[in-house]
């Protein structure tokens, strides 16, 4: 008993020592809360190897090795995006056993290296302390109780239930340390209410535009703001911009990641504010809040929906989210031929504006086509381009990839000569070391263009920076 007990101390020490370089760095030390939150969930995690491994040194090696992992994790992220780890982020952890490529690649070799000498080590000493003693060990059930009901009680307690109110994800973790943090807003989020529902507007006649195109570019930003450089101007933006019906800045709340948010706010309307706990991962919730997207209420005007994305529609659960919503016909990467070997990653966005231009000739009746670009998703590193040596050039021709596709689909929707409404918008800038960073500037840019009969463009309202959620009521008031 006396060597569990100092195990478990030495877990403590270990795990505190881990949390207190955790970024951003805290200030002043961690307040009594967190501190008592991080003891109680360590404790837990002791017990659980303690009571399946029967061994105290490994379940202190394993039990510091998760703290690890979450320390690396959180500090590349912030590193990378300019946010520590959520709760939320949890949610992703089948999504990186299915895609390891798609997450690994964004980390550093450096990182990496690190991360497989430390599972390599961690493996090693668990080899060898399993072989000096394996025999069960039912204290690691009593522990696991004690902890059970030591954060049951905390958690329902004032001293818990006064803080970490309002988000503020990185005070309070300066404040209050990362297990604490993640443990309280996945609370929080649990604690949410439900939005009243929104009936479709079934009663709303179908009205000009007869044809919506809805384009979220990923990591899409103006180049000329990112580097610098009036040079950079991306000609087919710049002619949206000069006949939009409205354009501006859009003021998305992720950086170089969080597609799903700015998605959530254009398709259902509902600010971060309104949101609460939920901002981080809003598709999580969701499917309890279908009444309220524009999709479901464009179907109750008559809108035939269309969702295309040429990517695994797993990702945040698209694949039963978007039929859910009111789309009728969902694309995924099926509906693409396979990205040949040496032209990149993912299907590129000249590809994806022609298969709209496709969709586009072939309604019939109001229609509206939301799609979710791939091309430009990150890292930007040398090679990805041939002959690049990554960073900005690399990022400079899939953005001109996707002006292209924004003029393709200008010049469609022109011939197409039905009333029509563009919405071209970037979801995030992109994390380019060097020259894109977290801690700057976060907004993308966004057109509207509306079409009259006979495909001329209509002017209006000029430039009016939006949010997200602003952008979904200003397309509603468009078609209604």
């Amino acid at each position: 008993m006396a060597k569990t007990v100092m195990y478990l101390l030495a877990t403590l020490v270990v795990s505190l020592l881990l949390d207190s370089i955790v970024r951003p760095r805290p200030v002043r030390g961690r307040r009594g809360v967190g501190a008592l939150l991080h003891v109680l969930v360590m404790t837990f995690a002791f017990g659980v190897f303690l009571t399946l491994a029967g061994n105290a040194a490994v379940s202190a090696v394993l039990a510091c090795a998760l703290m690890a992992v979450f320390t690396v994790a959180s500090n590349a992220k912030y590193k990378m995006l300019g946010e520590p780890l959520v709760f939320s982020d949890l949610a992703l952890l089948a999504a990186v056993v299915r895609h390891p490529r798609f997450y690994f690649t964004a980390i550093s070799a450096r990182q990496r290296v690190l991360m497989a000498l430390g599972a390599v080590a961690a493996l090693v000493a668990l080899l060898f302390l399993i072989s000096l003693d394996a025999s069960p060990h039912l204290t690691g059930a009593v522990i696991l109780l004690a902890a059970s009901g030591g954060l049951w009680l905390a958690l329902r307690s004032g001293w818990v239930g006064g803080v970490m109110r309002v988000p503020d994800l990185e005070g309070d973790l300066q404040r209050y340390g990362l297990v604490a943090t993640l443990l309280v807003y996945w609370r929080r989020w649990r604690e949410t209410a439900d939005p009243p529902a929104c009936l479709p507007s079934a009663a709303t006649a179908p009205a000009p535009p007869e044809v919506i195109v809805i384009v979220q570019c990923e990591s899409f930003a103006d180049p000329v703001e990112i580097g610098g450089d009036a040079s950079l101007a991306l000609p087919g933006l710049t002619r949206a911009r000069g006949d939009a019906w409205q354009h501006g800045d859009l003021a998305v709340s992720g950086f170089g990641a969080y597609t799903m948010r700015t998605e959530y706010g254009v398709l259902f309307g509902r600010s971060e504010a309104e949101l609460g706990f939920r901002r981080y991962d809003p598709f999580l919730t969701a499917h309890g809040e279908t009444t309220l997207a524009l999709s479901a209420r464009l179907d109750g005007a008559g809108y035939r929906g269309i969702f295309v994305h040429p990517h695994d529609l797993g990702f945040y659960g698209r694949d039963r989210l978007m039929p859910a919503i009111g789309f009728e016909q969902v694309i995924g990467e099926d509906g693409f031929a396979p990205v040949p070997p040496d032209a990149g990653r993912y299907v590129d966005d000249r590809t994806l504006g022609a298969k709209l231009g496709e969709l586009v000739a072939a309604a019939r009746g109001p229609t509206l086509l939301y799609a979710v670009t791939m091309e430009n998703h990150g890292p930007w590193d040398a090679g990805r381009v041939p002959g690049s040596p990554g960073g900005l050039d690399a990022y400079l021709q899939h953005a001109r990839s996707s002006d292209a596709m924004l003029t393709g689909l200008i010049e469609r929707l022109g011939a197409d000569g039905r009333p029509a409404l563009l919405v071209f918008f970037g979801d995030h800038r992109p994390s380019i070391p060097g020259v894109s960073m977290p801690g700057g500037a976060r907004h993308t840019p966004y057109v509207m263009m509306r079409f009259a009969a006979g495909g001329v463009p209509v002017s209006g309202a000029g430039r009016v920076d939006l949010t997200p959620d602003e952008l979904h009521h200003t397309i509603l008031r468009c078609v209604q």
